[in-house]
């Protein structure tokens, strides 16, 4: 699991500047769900950039999104992001 995230960090430190970033794994949380998937994640990403603040939230976020647009249809389930 560690080397998935650590490949989202890499792609998003490829197209991003930022300063900090921590990505959780919740899935387990979610695991009495009914639309659990157990092959699919649910992530929360923090991260500080002075990229992305000079950003407005929404820009910021579908950037992000449109980084991990594979991930996301393939590997992840749900993705909370919060811009520090």
């Amino acid at each position: 699991m560690s080397l998935f995230i650590n490949q989202i960090k890499e792609k998003i430190k490829n197209k991003i500047k930022f300063e900090e970033i921590k990505i959780t794994d919740n899935t387990e949380t979610h695991r009495s769900h009914k639309s659990f998937q157990k092959n699919k994640l649910h992530l929360t990403l923090e991260i500080q950039s002075e990229f992305l603040d000079k950003m407005n939230r929404i820009d910021a976020e579908r950037l992000i999104m449109k980084i991990l647009k594979d991930e996301l249809k393939n590997k992840i389930h749900a993705l909370e992001i919060r811009l520090k």
